[in-house]
């Protein structure tokens, strides 16, 4: 017995999927992606439309789904995350209904609890047997960690896996199990290992980024969190990196232990945890190939779903046990809420991902952010869009100082102690403008484009068309 089947178009036959019913995919072939694309392209042309498309998130390579979108193959979009090119179509009031935000703890929360179900599961995976086991781990297309998909290979009506590398059966590195699988479709191009991963990510050379890490350390330093049993996440931006680390720096000069590092996992946790600063990594996301190998060659470093990496359905999960995560933004306001969903013109370039999910668990949330980016203020006096509450967001970091959101008194007079140049937000706002000036307002009209909910399934905003 096997499970495999001749073609996309067979697999989507076989699943009895209809007009007006929901797909889905996960994005950890990232920018390399082939499978939605394709499988999109088979669903038109079988004369299927009216669907809800649920994907974890969307990257500039699915921009052929503008045209599914003209013809009505699909008329609603729910994602975590959507990159510009496909974000500014749908800014321009391309799309009837309003697309959902979700985070990538709220999205597995409610495929489980039934608010968003799905149809047809699309499992894009790097090596797989004929009975679906398969993984990210190894193969010509290898991705690491497949946390993302495996929600919606479990809760779907039916999974579809597709591959481009068969291996014998039983398949025992498997991330997903065959019982949650279906049919297998082998093609001979899942994604473009060019834009899965990159080769190295890489510490910014800025010295403006340079300095912010380095306060950012100061700050987690000076919190009392640092200590034997630290828990940490960050980015893969430049700056992010960079703080990772100098903090890797002061953890083997102090000879502190920490228990794990989280998150989308680059090459630097991957040396800190081979130094001896953690004792694992949990990975929902590989950023680069040396995650990959490790993820692969290491049981320190342990693959987990998205529901067990954020979401607030389950019993318990990751980020709830997190100390400290660095995260980044487009805009913050003197509220402390934070927009990485839009520019500051109003159009989509991004999402929460886990922004707002690691911003609610962790003991400390800290944004880095330079005071002005394309010439304009990053702070203002409201985000164009909110992203993550102010009541979740501890610490600003600038390149001219720290803003404490006022709810962490302790936490300012322990940085005011510990010589950190402490100011008030609203005296980075007046510096940001001496720089940058005070930028005009977008043209945004009436009509909402897109809704942003929170981790707890509430709206907290709603993204308007942009007028031109």
């Amino acid at each position: 017995m096997n499970k495999i089947v001749e073609s996309i178009r067979q697999a989507i036959l076989d699943s009895g999927l209809k007009s007006g019913q929901t797909v889905s995919f996960h994005h950890h072939l990232r920018n390399g992606d082939h499978v939605l694309n394709m499988v999109m392209d088979e669903i038109a042309a079988l004369g299927i439309g009216d669907l809800t498309l649920n994907a974890s998130s969307l990257f500039n390579v699915h921009r052929p789904l503008k045209e599914h979108i003209r013809n009505g193959v699909v008329t609603r979009i729910i994602t975590d995350y959507m990159a510009a090119e496909l974000g500014s179509f749908i800014s321009a009031g391309n799309m009837k209904a309003p697309v959902q935000f979700r985070t990538h703890g709220g999205r597995p929360a409610d495929i489980e609890n039934g608010t968003t179900p799905i149809d047809v599961a699309f499992v894009a995976a790097p090596a797989s047997d004929c009975m679906g086991n398969c993984t990210g781990k190894i193969g010509k297309s290898a991705c690491g960690s497949m946390g993302y998909a495996m929600p919606d290979a479990k809760n779907a009506r039916f999974t579809v896996v597709i591959t481009d590398e068969l291996r014998p059966y039983p398949l025992t590195c498997r991330s997903i199990p065959e019982t949650d699988v279906d049919e297998v479709v082998v093609v001979d191009s899942i994604g473009d290992p060019a834009g899965i991963v990159s080769g190295t990510t890489k510490i910014t050379r800025d010295p403006i980024g340079l300095a912010m890490a380095q306060t950012a350390v100061d700050v987690i330093k000076a919190s009392g969190l640092l200590k034997e049993g630290f828990s940490f996440q960050t980015g893969a931006g430049g700056a992010s990196l960079a703080a990772a680390k100098y903090l890797k720096d002061v953890m083997l000069k102090e000879k502190i232990r920490g228990s794990f590092g989280l998150g989308g996992i680059t090459g630097y946790m991957v040396d800190m945890l081979r130094e001896g600063c953690f004792e694992s990594l949990m990975d929902v996301q590989c950023f680069d190939l040396k995650a990959v190998e490790s993820i692969r060659d290491d049981p320190r470093h342990s693959e987990i779903s998205a529901t067990h990496y954020a979401s607030p359905g389950a019993k318990s999960a990751v980020v709830d046990s997190l100390d400290v995560v660095i995260l980044g933004a487009t805009e913050i306001d003197t509220d402390f809420n934070v927009n990485v969903h839009t520019d500051s013109d109003g159009r989509i370039m991004g999402g929460s991902g886990g922004h707002s999910d690691t911003a609610a668990g962790a003991k400390l949330a800290m944004i880095v952010a330079p005071l002005s980016r394309a010439r304009l203020p990053i702070i203002t006096d409201r985000v164009t869009c909110i992203s993550t509450p102010g009541s979740t967001i501890d610490v600003l970091v600038t390149q001219k100082g720290v803003a404490v959101n006022p709810k962490d008194r302790v936490l300012a007079l322990r940085l005011k102690d510990a010589g950190v140049k402490v100011m008030d937000i609203e005296e980075l706002k007046a510096a940001a403008e001496r720089i940058s000036g005070v930028p005009m307002k977008p043209a945004i009209g009436e009509r909402v484009v897109a809704d942003v909910i929170y981790r707890d399934g509430t709206v907290i905003d709603r993204i308007r068309e942009v007028v031109e």
